[in-house]
C-alpha cells in the first residue's frame, strides 16, 4: 500500500477540462497530497485524456491512474456514441450528452483507491450552476454518495471519514476561472469541448464550449482555448 506519511491525501478526479484542473489546484492549496484519477470510458474526445496528463504533470501529483472503463460500449450518450449528434444549441431537459451513471461509476473507483491509500478526501469538480443539468452533478446527489461512503466502506464502518469534496459546486464558470487563475492553472492546456479534434482543438459550438467561452468573457479573461 502506497500512502503519504507527511500530509493528508486525496483522490482527485481529473478529466482534462478547466473545472477538474481548478479542482486539482484547490486540493493542492488545501494541503493535500494528491492522487489523480482519469477515465478512458469510450468518450469521443480522447484528446481530453492528453490534456489530463498535461494538467497532472504540472501539478506534481503522487500518482496518476488512467482507468479504462467499458461504459461507452452501452451507448445512450452523444459523448460515447458517434451515431448521436452532439447538440450545438440549447435543448430542454437533460441533454443527450449525459452519460448514464457516469459520476457514480467514477466515484466508485475513486472511493476504492481512496481506501487503499488511506485518503481522507475525494475531490470532484461537479458544478450545479453553469452546467448541463446532469442529475449526478446536483448537491442532492453528492450528499447521497457521501452517505454511501459512510455505509459501504471499511473506513466508514470503523468510524473513519472520507469526505467527498466539491469546491466548485456553487460557483459560476467565471468564478471557477478566476479561482483557477489565482491558483496558477494554465487553462490553455485544458480541453472542455465535447467534440474536440485529435489535437485538442475545440469546436466552439457545443454546450461545453459555450459555457467555457461565456465564463472567460464574464471573468474578463482572454480565452486561451484553441478552436478548430
Amino acid at each position: 500500500m502506497t500512502t503519504s506519511t507527511t500530509k493528508k491525501s486525496a483522490i482527485v478526479l481529473v478529466s482534462g477540462g478547466l473545472d477538474s484542473a481548478t479542482c486539482l489546484a484547490i486540493a493542492g492549496t488545501q494541503g493535500y497530497d494528491c492522487y489523480a484519477m482519469s477515465f478512458d470510458y469510450g468518450q469521443r474526445s480522447t484528446s481530453e485524456l492528453v490534456a489530463a496528463q498535461t494538467v497532472v504533470q504540472s501539478a506534481k501529483v503522487l500518482e496518476h491512474k488512467i482507468i479504462k472503463l467499458p461504459i461507452g460500449e452501452f451507448g445512450g450518450s452523444a459523448l460515447t456514441d458517434s451515431a448521436i449528434a452532439i447538440p450545438e444549441h440549447a435543448t430542454e431537459g437533460i441533454p443527450v450528452t449525459y452519460v448514464p451513471a457516469r459520476n457514480t461509476v467514477f466515484l466508485a473507483h475513486a472511493l476504492s483507491w481512496a481506501e487503499v491509500v488511506e485518503a481522507s478526501a475525494i475531490f470532484i469538480g461537479v458544478n450545479a450552476l453553469d452546467y448541463s443539468g446532469y442529475p449526478d452533478c446536483r448537491p442532492e446527489y453528492i450528499a447521497a454518495f457521501q452517505e454511501v461512503i459512510k455505509l459501504a466502506t471499511k473506513t466508514g464502518v470503523e468510524g473513519g471519514v472520507i469526505n467527498l469534496e466539491t469546491p466548485l459546486i456553487n460557483l459560476s464558470k467565471a468564478e471557477i476561472i478566476k479561482t483557477g487563475m489565482r491558483l496558477g492553472v494554465d487553462f490553455s492546456a485544458t480541453v472542455s469541448c465535447y467534440q474536440a479534434d485529435s489535437e485538442g482543438q475545440a469546436c466552439g459550438r457545443c454546450e461545453s464550449c459555450r459555457f467555457r467561452r461565456q465564463g472567460f468573457d464574464q471573468a474578463g479573461v482572454d480565452d486561451p482555448t484553441r478552436y478548430q
